[in-house]
């Protein structure tokens, strides 16, 4: 399966890149002036040292002014990004001005230079509007800087009819130019009524700068919605407490926008120690903003008040269905499932599948907390669906293991916690809760619930590591919190995939053997909170920006082609009547 919409955001990031140092794209600027200057000596040009005077020296008074006139208005650009948008257009601007096939006609330099200088003044401001500020007005003195100056060089070699000419060309490429940008903002201010513009702006800016300004774009298109949100509470005597909750809620989108640090989030907002498990939610549940999860806090510890606490909990049960296996364990009048397809692909799974696996549990237990173990990635591919084999797969599969451990019996049980950072990066696919350990002992088995904060488990490192941790105990299940901290560039950035599980397993290892060492007699309760008002992307709506965004990116190439043509067409129509 290939990915969707709802994955395709991430995917934006390809069309960015770091710019190489300023320093080294002054140099190759000089350098070509040189070049150009001693190809005009031994070619007998009349335009002695044009290279340096005409191109090198407006390219670097433009790299000076660019960035201060950039920042004026409040925006931000590096002088590495200005270096290499005066190099990018020192390029064309040689290019047009010494194209081979045209110089046959005599005569046609001061067209072709006034053509260039016009061209890149139109390069130079659809990229400050896209990678800068959207305004145009605001942009339009640092567009200019690098032509204005190769125009006053026209002037000293052509003559003073250049000037008037020069200025023809910024106008003709200027309309084209403003007309490109109207065009491209068309589908977002049709579709979702936000600039397309100041979307880029505010994307790279996250990419970049780690900037915010994208979530007043999701807050604009999101909506509100209510889910169920279940949580068990675990009381020691003389310990703290412990909560495993579970948001049907998701870690998205990408890095700290939105809810893609809601694990960490929700962990800190929580007294104790808090496991935030995967839920079943798709990027359509993605938080606009992380103010958001204080609802999902203020729900959990709300569901806390007044329950009743048991002190037993039956044996955990492993079900198997098709390709779907689930780990069930029930606590006093509540149930805690576990679901994995591993080794085969794991994906988000719709909301209303979890509903309905939850209304069936209901038949039996009071609570049930459903966690998609989120364990085992291949490929970025869509998320699971209602009605599709997969989700029958799930749905038949923890109904058998409600049915299945609904009459065991139940004992006194203990438990153990034990979370440990890592020394691996977010770029490693690790979040910041690093792993979390929660065993449970109950007559006479111990089992071992592990949760990564990541976003899923590259294939195969699951099947290892918890062949290592059975080891230890006699049951086990690795999870992911699905944090999305791990994807700016990628969607793609699974637990294993970069650091080999060999360097994990002694981490996990020792947190589970820390977790045994921590076991004392427990307490548990369960309870079902609503999350209410949470304002989320909505039905579809990623899909459909991304859709759309990625739909206007095809026609960028093309439809800026066309434009710059016609520019170019009335340039020498211009040229032509002013002779």
């Amino acid at each position: 399966m290939s990915a969707s919409g709802d994955t395709k955001i991430e995917g934006l990031s390809r069309y960015l890149f770091i710019a190489p140092s300023w320093p080294r794209s002054l140099t190759i600027i000089i350098i070509l002036g040189m070049l150009t200057d001693i190809a005009s000596v031994f070619g007998n040009s009349e335009f002695r040292f044009f290279g340096t005077l005409g191109f090198t020296l407006p390219a670097i008074i433009s790299f000076v002014l660019t960035k201060p006139l950039v920042e004026y208005f409040g925006k931000k650009i590096t002088w590495n990004r200005s270096a290499l948008l005066v190099l990018a257009c020192f390029i064309f601007s040689v290019i047009i001005s010494f194209f081979p096939v045209l110089l046959i006609f005599e005569g046609i330099v001061p067209l072709l230079f006034a053509v260039s200088l016009g061209f890149i003044f139109g390069i130079r401001l659809i990229v400050l509007v896209a990678i800068a500020d959207f305004r145009l007005k605001k942009m339009f003195p640092a567009a200019v800087t690098q032509s204005f100056f190769g125009t006053f060089v026209g002037y000293f070699y052509f003559g003073p009819d250049f000037l008037l000419l020069s200025a023809t060309t910024h106008i003709l490429f200027g309309i084209c130019v403003f007309l490109f940008l109207w065009l491209i903002e068309r589908p977002l201010k049709k579709n979702f009524n936000i600039s397309a513009l100041n979307f880029i702006n505010a994307f790279i800016a996250h990419n970049t700068d780690g900037s915010k300004a994208l979530e007043t774009f999701f807050r604009e298109i999101g909506e509100e919605v209510y889910v169920p949100q279940v949580s068990l509470f675990f009381k020691r005597e003389g310990k703290e407490d412990v909560i495993f909750t579970v948001p049907n809620l998701h870690p998205g989108p990408m890095g700290e926008i939105g809810g893609g640090n809601l694990p960490r989030i929700l962990h800190d907002s929580l007294p104790g120690e808090a496991f935030v498990a995967h839920g079943c939610a798709t990027h359509d549940f993605n938080l606009v903003s992380e103010d958001e999860v204080a609802k999902i806090a203020d729900a959990v510890r709300k569901s806390a008040l007044g329950i009743e606490y048991f002190e037993s909990a039956g044996k955990s049960m492993r079900f198997e269905c098709g390709t779907v296996k689930t780990l069930v364990q029930t606590f006093g009048d509540s149930v805690l499932a576990i679901s994995t397809r591993s080794p085969g692909m794991t994906e988000d799974l719709d909301y209303p599948i979890g509903l309905a696996i939850m209304a069936e549990g209901h038949k039996r237990f009071k609570n049930v907390a459903f966690v998609d173990a989120h364990n085992c990635m291949t490929d970025v591919v869509t998320s699971v669906l209602p009605a599709s084999f997969t989700a029958y797969e799930y749905i038949r599969g923890a109904l058998s293991a409600f049915e299945g451990c609904s009459d065991c019996g139940q004992d006194e049980f203990s438990i153990g916690v034990c979370r440990m950072d890592l020394p691996f990066t977010r770029e490693d696919g690790f979040g910041d809760l690093g792993i979390q350990t929660l065993v449970v002992e109950t007559a006479g088995q111990r089992t071992a619930y592990v949760l990564f904060d990541g976003n899923n488990i590259h294939q195969g490192v699951r099947e290892k590591i918890r062949d290592e941790v059975l080891r230890h105990v006699d049951e086990c299940e690795l999870m992911t919190s699905d944090s999305h901290v791990v994807n700016t560039m990628s969607g793609k950035n699974p637990v294993g995939l970069r650091v080999p599980p060999e360097d994990i397993i002694p981490y996990v290892i020792d947190s589970v053997r820390t977790a045994v060492k921590d076991l004392s007699p427990a307490t548990a309760a369960a309870s079902t909170g609503w999350c209410e008002g949470v304002v989320v992307f909505g039905s579809q709506r990623i899909s459909q920006l991304a859709s759309t965004v990625n739909a206007m990116l095809t026609y960028v190439a093309p439809l800026g082609v066309a434009i710059l043509g016609v520019a170019l067409v009335f340039s020498v129509i211009a040229y032509l009547i002013l002779l």
